[in-house]
């Protein structure tokens, strides 16, 4: 499934990118975030959390949080994400690196950016591309991170000055399977991806699992957007006589915000310090 490190990769070549500097690998990002747990751990715990404070003061707020409400993860409204505020956590036990989980290295993708609104922390969706065909996740997450924010069509490039108010969510495809007819799929668990031809024209789009679930839609709500997103414009009463292919998927996803980037991202630059 996808993974946090996963996700701070993704800022950390957008932020590079706009600063116009050399990010860090998949590699050093996974292995800074699992020390960076260890030593939250320990902040938390108390052992360590005198000196962390004077060094990190963002680990100051999540000692006193901690020490006042042991339960006080976020409450996404989707198990399969992790949306992290300004004031939450950085971590918990749930996000410690798991040796016996299976390690994927290639995968369909997509990278999706939001906009968090500061009032009600309501997402608005702000770029999203991907694939179907499997990429080495170094790679095709670095190359999909910048491609949704900077070429999504639909909107203008992501700027340095938005990046306080991003968040952004990984998905990793998985489970393609051909459905034995249009209604052949489960809301909240199968993505989509529709192909058919009408007058002659060739169509096709895709939603990713979360999309109909997030906006409340029905199977044919669904399906009739999808249609429209492809760029069908027939009626909406005569969908059904259009010859669909429809294929389900399911995604592994995880989500995370910019102030959880930026926590671990200050974190590396003192750890760097330190050890210069």
């Amino acid at each position: 499934m996808a993974t946090v490190a996963h996700c701070l990769y993704c800022f950390e070549t957008l932020v590079a990118h706009l600063d116009n500097r050399e990010g860090m690998t998949l590699k050093e990002i996974e292995e800074s975030y699992e020390e960076y747990v260890k030593e939250l751990e320990d902040a938390t715990s108390g052992s360590k959390a005198e000196s962390l404070e004077k060094r990190i003061p963002a680990l100051r707020r999540v000692a006193v949080s901690d020490s006042s409400d042991s339960s006080s993860t976020s409450s996404p409204a989707s198990g399969s994400t992790m949306s992290l505020a300004t004031e939450t956590p950085a971590t918990s036990t749930d996000s410690l690196p798991d040796s016996e989980a299976e390690v994927i290295t290639e995968s369909p993708l997509f990278v999706t950016w939001n906009t968090v609104s500061p009032r009600t922390g309501n997402t608005s969706l702000r770029g999203c591309i991907g694939t179907f065909e499997s990429q080495e996740l170094e790679e095709g997450l670095a190359s999909y991170a910048i491609t949704s924010a900077m070429h999504d069509m639909r909107f203008d490039p992501i700027s340095k000055r938005e990046l306080p108010s991003l968040e952004v969510a990984v998905t990793l495809l998985t489970n393609f399977e051909d459905c034995d007819d249009a209604m052949d799929w489960e809301i909240g668990t199968h993505g989509l991806r529709i192909s058919f031809t009408d007058r002659g024209r060739r169509f096709g789009a895709t939603y990713l699992p979360d999309v109909a679930l997030e906006q409340g839609w029905t199977k044919e709500e669904t399906l009739v957007s999808l249609m429209r997103k492809a760029g069908w414009a027939g009626r909406r009463d005569k969908w059904q006589s259009v010859d669909l292919k429809v294929v389900r998927y399911q995604g592994k996803k995880k989500s995370l915000q910019y102030p959880e980037y930026k926590r671990w991202r200050d974190w590396v630059d003192v750890r760097d310090e330190d050890e210069a």
